[in-house]
């Protein structure tokens, strides 16, 4: 599709006037939360509409971690800022290590808590933050409407330097859709508030990023059935939670995971592959090492 200054002069599904809201303010706060409500039960079944795009994104991610490349966010704007939570979340819950969910905010850091708005018409802007991609990363842009300069030139960028590029926006017709390999187009339609694109198609894009992140983070092998198993205990919460989960993949008693995790230096993947096992530690680690990490696998061998 085009990225001429025609095509982004069309306006995107996601800013035009929504016919269900005309007189939201003439209504009581009751009904007008309803009215509101309504329109954000519109944003599942579109998520939903969109998941076999999604499942090809998070392939394209997982093939990238696995070979060392990373995952980077580009977004302005509200997008920007979601980009920006979800690349911050991921290391501590999956322990990931730092940097290889990265997040670019047309503006930096500022413009997390403040409108820096101009920036995002620099494609330029964009280009420069996408410099440092390589053929092993995938770049993701994120736009509502589907046009923003500034995820235009990363992706562009990105693509230069053989990286694979995702679109997550709410606009199928989007212009930027020829610098994808996948764009996941999300229809939310026209937003409550005209042109509020932190309101459905926001959150359709927080649901498309943290089930594109949880599915990778799946796939990798960093859950053992519905558990995370590779917390890294950096305070009395965590170390909770890592004894808990071992108790609650084992069935051993509290006393018995205690000892398991001790053996296994508080590693809770090789606790659960001693415990399930009968090995020990040395040899839990060797099974993990050989099944990529995966707990499963890892039992299986």
């Amino acid at each position: 599709m085009s990225t001429t200054a025609d095509a982004v002069r069309v306006a995107s599904p996601t800013e035009t006037r929504n016919p269900r809201t005309l007189d939201i303010d003439r209504l009581d706060t009751l009904t007008l939360l309803r009215t509101l409500h309504a329109e954000d039960a519109r944003v599942p079944a579109a998520v939903a509409a969109a998941l076999p795009r999604l499942a090809e994104a998070v392939d394209l991610a997982v093939t990238a971690l696995r070979r060392g490349g990373r995952i980077h966010y580009f977004g302005a704007g509200s997008s920007g800022r979601f980009g920006v939570l979800d690349a911050a979340e991921v290391p501590p819950t999956y322990g990931l290590p730092p940097g290889r969910f990265v997040a670019h905010l047309a503006g930096g850091d500022r413009a997390m808590t403040a409108a820096v708005e101009s920036v995002e018409d620099s494609a330029e802007a964009g280009g420069a933050a996408a410099g440092g991609l390589t053929a092993l990363d995938v770049a993701v842009g994120l736009t509502a409407s589907g046009r923003t300069p500034y995820v235009a030139g990363a992706l562009r960028a990105a693509r230069t330097r053989g990286a694979r590029t995702v679109l997550v926006s709410g606009n199928p017709a989007a212009p930027l859709d020829d610098l994808a390999d996948v764009h996941i187009a999300v229809e939310t339609g026209p937003e409550a508030v005209m042109g509020s694109t932190r309101m459905k198609a926001g959150t359709a894009q927080k649901l498309v990023l943290h089930t594109f992140s949880t599915a990778t983070m799946v796939r990798l092998g960093r859950t053992y059935s519905n558990l995370m198993v590779d917390v890294v205990a950096t305070n009395a919460k965590l170390r909770g939670r890592v004894l808990t989960t071992l108790v609650a993949a084992t069935g051993v008693e509290e006393a018995t995971a205690r000892q398991a995790l001790a053996a296994a230096g508080g590693d809770l993947k090789v606790a659960i592959v001693t415990v399930l096992t009968g090995t020990d530690a040395a040899t839990a680690r060797d099974r993990l090492d050989a099944a990529g990490g995966h707990v499963r696998r890892a039992l299986g061998r």
